[in-house]
């Protein structure tokens, strides 16, 4: 064999074996390392809800799954049914299938460091979902103003009834979200408690959100004031609901004005009667579409936009802030309805014909 034709071939292998290290070397890096050579159609995002029992969540779920769909991304959901213990063991799971994005609906604010602290270890962001994470490196908090939501229900109260007897019934306190709402109600109420005008009789928070819970409370409230409350500042529609069938077995409803939250279909058909005075209704599509657009960009790689920050112990975190809207028989037909949320029928299918709003077309 020449010479010539020996370095030829040898030449050919080279250049072989550099193509196939090259080609292994870029297989190696396909990982979960959300670089910018993913395609959306790779993304897997693991989003695990609190307790898909509530109404509220099991909307925000729904639309949250068709919005990562249409931007290409797969989900898998897991609900922990209230159960912190259950939440981890479900997210620790998720990590172990490899998900490029976890989402989270905090159970309880302060028990998911352990799983946050894994899923960065493995490069893989955390959003959380309308509920802060406390203690832990998340990448982005995308809620509603929480602060404001509280305002908002200590404003309406106010104006309905500006002097009397109020009763604060708080949420779960395992929920950060709670203590932001109480934050904006007492933002409202302070100074009219400090100089005489509103008096409070008491002041519970509610385990687990829970509508029995709340119901026996309130219960136990009206006995020990003979009956005597004029205002029960209800921190969510759960709550409102519990609270409103306390006062419905004394003959109270719609005699006391009650706030509430997140516009469930009972609620609003409360309002719709008479029997709840407000709720405040954060769009659903909207805070589920923008955590879904902003898991996506994260499993990316991409930045995301934010022009506030919240401190959540640890680190400040990117805080994309929604808009939330105050909600009365008022304008029921231009929010709920107008948005699709709720049809016109159900929302107001205990109130007689005669007596309804004009159906919009």
């Amino acid at each position: 064999m020449s010479k010539v034709f020996k370095s030829g071939v040898l030449a050919v292998i080279s250049a072989f074996l550099l193509l196939l290290a090259a080609a292994c070397g870029q297989d190696a890096s396909n990982g979960n390392d959300n670089d910018d050579a993913s395609s959306d159609n790779d993304i897997t995002i693991g989003l695990s809800v609190a307790d898909l029992t509530l109404e509220r969540w099991q909307h925000d779920r729904d639309i949250f799954v068709d919005k990562a769909e249409e931007l290409g991304a797969e989900v898998l959901v897991q609900s922990a049914d209230g159960e912190d213990e259950k939440q981890l063991s479900q997210i620790q799971n998720m990590l172990s299938q490899g998900i490029d994005v976890l989402v989270i609906i905090a159970n309880n604010s302060d028990a998911l460091s352990p799983v946050v602290n894994q899923a960065k270890e493995e490069n893989i962001p955390v959003v959380a979902y309308d509920r802060l994470i406390n203690n832990a490196e998340i990448d982005a908090y995308v809620s509603f103003d929480n602060e404001r939501v509280g305002e908002m229900q200590a404003e309406y109260l106010v104006e309905q009834v500006p002097a009397g007897k109020y009763f604060l019934l708080g949420g779960a306190p395992t929920d950060n979200n709670a203590q932001m709402f109480r934050d904006g109600q007492m933002n409202i109420l302070a100074p009219l408690i400090e100089n005489g005008d509103i008096e409070v009789v008491g002041d519970q928070w509610v385990e687990g959100w829970s509508a029995e819970t709340a119901m026996s409370i309130v219960e136990n409230a009206l006995t020990a004031n003979e009956n005597d409350i004029d205002v029960i500042v209800a921190t969510n529609d759960s709550t409102a609901g519990g609270a409103v069938q306390a006062l419905a077995a004394q003959n109270l409803a719609g005699e006391v004005a009650i706030s509430g939250q997140d516009a469930d279909l009972a609620a609003v058909q409360r309002i719709a009667e008479g029997k709840q005075s407000m709720t405040v209704y954060k769009p659903i599509q909207d805070i589920a579409a923008k955590n879904a657009e902003v898991a996506v960009q994260l499993a990316n790689g991409e930045d995301t936009e934010a022009e506030d920050t919240v401190n959540n112990g640890t680190v400040d975190v990117p805080f994309i802030k929604l808009e939330p809207i105050k909600v009365s028989q008022d304008n029921l037909v231009d929010t709920v309805i107008a948005d699709g949320f709720h049809s016109f029928e159900d929302v107001y299918e205990n109130v007689p014909e005669d007596e309804r709003p004009e159906k919009p077309e």
